[in-house]
């Protein structure tokens, strides 16, 4: 093992800071918050890293914090590790003792694993500062659940960038943990690695009146469960099984009782993409089609999209640069290229489109259980092994490490 890593190595058996990063993370998953403002968190981050020598930044628009370690050696590369930390709207069925103290909240996506473990890479960092030349960024950022928090946090100029006081990151690093993935193991892809995520609406518009007359009424439900059938085949007939499309319709809403034929049926539901090109040409078909088979039958059909994130786009050099740190630091099995892409979404994406870099996975099932068997995020029953903790801790601090020493050129 190199020099460079060792510090980070020496990490993984530091049981003091394994119970600090394993408290802290017990205190965010008690006491959650949803959105672009958690002071409460906010305030146990800067409670739990008060001791170290960091510039800390807020923007305006949300409770994100960015804090910057500059290295004892010089200037030099700068390097940027983010850590989300909202919660979901949904009730814990965990049983846990330290479950969501906030009804109806829950840390259902790990992300108060994410906060500790990028502590702890700080703590790290920070006893070997005087070694390092450059400057390593902490983001911890809000909003990730559906908020847009990272895109706040960059139009806050909280990174850097044109018309504010410092410029971008060279490369930018982020964890997220599986639960329902091998004990320890890192994953990583080039290229896209999670879809644009897309909110759709349809509202079909008829004549509503007596059920038992429905020839008197222009019956909107038929059209609607047209419609839906149509999307499915659209995906399947229009668009490349090389370039995924997935449009789920996961909500049909229409009527008031059992013998009254309504106006309207509204359709809402999610669409995935893998490529900026097939987004947008998602968003153009699917008001034509919607319009067409409705227009067919004499109603109308009005379509809303929302846009979400973007495509999660990692570097190619980042993720082989990310695969070396890990199997020296953590075994030579320690890092799975993934086949495909995921299908959910991350707000990362608006950082690696500004500053190239790289999102891994974390599996954080229980060591020697079946992994395939865990309750996944976003389960009410979601639960990690934090035995895994720092071993994120010490990736991420490496990750800084071995980039500000020499890049990944």
């Amino acid at each position: 093992m190199t020099a460079s890593l060792a510090a980070e190595a020496a990490a993984l058996a530091d049981r003091a800071l394994s119970e600090r990063i394993v408290a802290l993370r017990r205190a965010i998953h008690a006491d959650p918050e949803i959105g672009l403002h958690t002071p409460r968190t906010r305030d146990k981050i800067l409670a739990a890293l008060a001791h170290l020598p960091l510039a800390w930044a807020e923007g305006p628009s949300t409770t994100g914090l960015v804090a910057t370690l500059r290295g004892g050696a010089g200037p030099g590369r700068c390097v940027l590790l983010r850590g989300d930390m909202d919660a979901l709207p949904m009730p814990e069925e965990t049983g846990l003792a330290y479950a969501s103290a906030v009804p109806g909240v829950m840390h259902a996506c790990g992300h108060d694993a994410h906060v500790a473990m990028l502590t702890g890479a700080a703590e790290i960092l920070a006893g070997r500062a005087s070694d390092l030349r450059g400057e390593v960024r902490f983001m911890f950022q809000p909003g990730e659940e559906g908020y847009h928090g990272a895109r706040f946090m960059l139009e806050d100029g909280l990174l850097g960038g044109a018309g504010f006081d410092r410029p971008l990151p060279d490369a930018a690093f982020a964890l997220h943990v599986m639960p329902n993935a091998p004990h320890g193991l890192v994953g990583g892809k080039a290229g896209p690695l999670l879809a644009a995520a897309d909110q759709l609406r349809i509202t079909v518009t008829g004549r509503g009146g007596h059920a038992s007359m429905p020839h008197d009424t222009l019956d909107p439900v038929p059209i609607a469960c047209e419609i839906v059938g149509a999307l499915q085949t659209m995906v399947a007939r229009r668009f490349s099984v090389f370039d995924p499309v997935v449009v789920s319709v996961t909500r049909i809403e229409s009527g008031t009782a059992h013998n009254v034929i309504a106006d309207s049926a509204t359709l809402t539901g999610t669409m995935r993409t893998l490529s900026a090109a097939n987004r947008a040409r998602l968003a153009e078909e699917v008001p034509l089609l919607a319009a067409g088979i409705a227009g067919a039958h004499g109603l109308t059909a009005e379509v809303e999209i929302l846009q979400g994130f973007p495509v999660t786009v990692c570097d190619a050099g980042a993720v082989d640069f990310g695969e070396g740190v890990a199997r020296e630091l953590l075994g030579e099995g320690a890092f799975l290229r993934l086949a495909d892409p995921i299908m959910g979404a991350e707000d990362f994406a608006y950082v690696l489109e500004t500053v190239p870099g790289a999102m891994f996975f974390l599996g954080a099932s229980p060591e020697g259980a079946d992994w395939r068997q865990c309750c996944g995020i976003h389960s009410t029953r979601m639960t990690l092994d934090e035995s895994v903790m720092p071993r994120g801790a010490a990736f991420l601090a490496a990750l800084a490490t071995r980039f500000l020493a020499q890049g990944w050129g």
